[in-house]
């Protein structure tokens, strides 16, 4: 056994909770869109895709009554069916009407934005380039609303891809769970492409992303072991493991539950990081941290570098009706 095992072993075992962490405010809306929408109707419900990307949630409204489906040509006629969190293109939306389907839409405000922005500066004839991952539901429905303008950059290294029209009159946008460091990367390397590049109105990437980021930060030179708890098809959850390796921490791994834990990742550990995707219920928190606490991970220091109070109404079909008064 080497001296520094020996010290490593000797040092007391504490994890690191970040906060903030889990469900953002256009998570909890569109999980409780499926949830209301399944006790004023009764199941089943119909559901685009993943209502967010997380195992747990899904399998959950699920057990509810809530039927996942790739497309709405696989809704009955006339069916109701909810719009997941990351958004739909116009396309979809015409599809959905020619099937008489009862829609309920659950995309995430700060994804609506975006959207918006995509139809005016196409309005105003922009290239617009969209950084994000090709393939995402996100970038799809964005993509969509002006797909003859829009142009996906997927990273840094795909700027020297990119070609425009006139280039005054370019503008990027972005998917909103994307990596803030490597987002401003990206856009530097479109920058000293294409000089007169704009800026988004505001920022795209949403204060969630951006805050659990900061918080991962925050903690990672600290850690010896970060754990995530999120799903693979998440996007801002696999940033996280990114964005704490890049930031000082010796390890990071993402899970859906604690079970998913190699004990091996603990040996020689005595600072565990741990935080949780915007898609992400305490519930599968707590379980990591009864997991460590069971093989004497007993201290907890919390980590909080924001206070999250954002919240947002539910889609109109699913609000409490007014009481007119006299």
């Amino acid at each position: 056994m080497t001296p520094r095992t020996l010290e490593t072993m000797s040092e007391p075992k504490r994890v690191l909770l970040a906060e903030p962490r889990g469900y953002c405010a256009g998570v909890d809306r569109a999980v409780e869109t499926v949830e209301r929408a399944l006790d004023k109707h009764g199941a089943p419900v119909y559901v685009r895709k993943e209502i967010v990307h997380n195992r747990h949630v899904v399998d959950t409204l699920t057990e509810r009554g809530a039927v996942f489906v790739g497309e709405t040509d696989e809704v009955p006629e006339g069916a109701i069916v909810v719009f997941s969190a990351h958004g739909v293109s116009p396309e979809v939306h015409r599809t959905a009407a020619a099937r008489s389907l009862k829609t309920i839409d659950a995309t995430c405000p700060l994804v609506t934005k975006v959207h918006q922005e995509a139809k005016r500066f196409a309005r105003d004839d922009y290239d617009i380039l969209l950084i994000g991952h090709e393939g995402h539901e996100e970038v799809e429905g964005t993509s969509g609303e002006a797909p003859e303008h829009i142009q996906i950059v997927d990273g840094p290294d795909s700027v020297d891809k990119v070609t425009v029209r006139d280039e005054s009159k370019v503008i990027w946008l972005s998917q909103t769970t994307l990596s803030v460091d490597e987002t401003m990367e990206t856009v530097r390397r479109l920058r000293e492409k294409f000089p007169l590049l704009n800026d988004p109105p505001s920022d795209d990437i949403c204060y969630a992303t951006q805050n659990r980021q900061v918080a991962v930060k925050a903690m990672a030179p600290q850690c010896d072991l970060v754990i995530v708890v999120g799903s693979k098809n998440s996007s801002n959850s696999v940033r996280l493991v990114e964005v704490a390796v890049q930031n000082g921490a010796k390890d990071g791994h993402l899970v859906d539950y604690a079970r998913e834990i190699d004990d091996s990742w603990l040996d020689g550990v005595s600072t565990v990081g741990v935080t949780s995707g915007a898609s992400v219920p305490e519930v599968l928190v707590r379980g990591v941290l009864d997991y460590l606490a069971e093989r004497g991970y007993n201290t907890v220091e919390k980590v909080n570098t924001a206070e999250e109070t954002l919240t947002f109404a539910l889609p109109r079909e699913l609000r409490p009706a007014r009481t007119s008064s006299k």
